[in-house]
């Protein structure tokens, strides 16, 4: 349970977990002299009721192994640590790396065993230590959010639940369904590996720096990828239909295709009409049809 000061305690009713405060996160940057740099994409939450309710959203478990990525100062991660029974933090920043580990001892210091570092840039992560993660929880840096979650769900297929932080925009972009204008290249690759919803917006007034956009939580929760497909190929297919999608799909995939004809065969032949727009197909629509064109694979 947790205290009025925002400690939680354990069933021995000793303290285990303080999240951090507002002034706890000022004091931090100021002690460290950090300075949040846009191109890492740097707001840290200072709200402790922001991280319980992100951590409440994940659905989270005493036997969940999250990976987080970018901690930052680890407002999150103290929250994670409340629930979980391991937790794995990426950090590419060196200062904040070296930070972390004494802000986990000072503000969660019976659950030192249960965290580990990895200093490393997270799109270069192919390996994480201990058991395989079963759950990604992150407030992720906005510049790369739908890259380093694509990266994570192809590298670790042990991670059954997702629940990111990201600019509201993608976040919608993320949890789109067919048929819309936000529907796009990353509405399907999210979908390939699981459901996607929105699972809330968040304020601007919860971080520190103040970001100049809003936020949005989205969950994805695993399942199954379309029978007999092969991402690599059902990606370069859907990169090929938006990269022109005003056009019909008979004109978009012509180049790829080999001609226009060769192109209405194929999608005849999956089963789709060749005067629809890629913004009208579904991940397993995209599936089908890249077993009729042959696109060099991309990842």
């Amino acid at each position: 349970m947790f205290s009025e000061v925002g400690t939680s305690l354990s069933e021995f009713g000793e303290p285990e977990v303080r999240l951090l405060a507002h002034n706890d996160v000022r004091e931090l940057v100021e002690t460290a002299r950090i300075k949040p740099t846009k191109q890492r994409g740097q707001n840290f939450v200072t709200d402790a009721n922001t991280v319980r309710r992100i951590v409440r959203a994940a659905d989270l478990t005493a036997d969940d192994v999250v990976v987080e990525i970018g901690p930052g100062l680890g407002s999150l991660t103290l929250g994670l640590l409340e629930v979980a029974s391991r937790v794995v933090a990426v950090e590419i920043d060196n200062t904040l790396a070296r930070l972390l580990p004494a802000t986990i001892e000072k503000f969660a210091p019976h659950a030192g065993n249960r965290f580990e570092l990895v200093h490393a840039d997270a799109m270069r992560v192919v390996e994480l230590p201990g058991p395989a993660p079963t759950a990604l929880v992150a407030n992720l840096p906005y510049n790369i959010s739908v890259p380093v979650l694509l990266h994570f769900l192809a590298t670790f297929p042990s991670i059954r639940t997702v629940l990111v932080m990201v600019q509201a925009e993608v976040a919608h972009r993320l949890a789109a369904t067919p048929g819309g204008r936000t529907y796009g290249v990353p509405s399907v690759k999210a979908r390939w590996y699981g459901d996607v919803e929105l699972a809330g917006a968040i304020g601007r007034n919860v971080f520190w720096p103040t970001p100049n956009v809003d936020s949005a939580l989205v969950k994805l929760t695993r399942r199954e990828p379309p029978a007999e497909a092969d991402r690599a190929s059902t990606f370069a297919v859907a990169d090929a239909a938006f990269a022109q999608r005003r056009k019909t799909l008979r004109a978009a995939l012509s180049s790829v295709a080999g001609s226009p004809v060769a192109a209405e065969e194929a999608l005849l032949a999956a089963g789709i009409d060749p005067k629809l727009r890629g913004e009208q197909l579904s991940v397993d629509d995209f599936a089908r049809l890249s077993q009729h064109i042959k696109i060099a694979p991309t990842r």
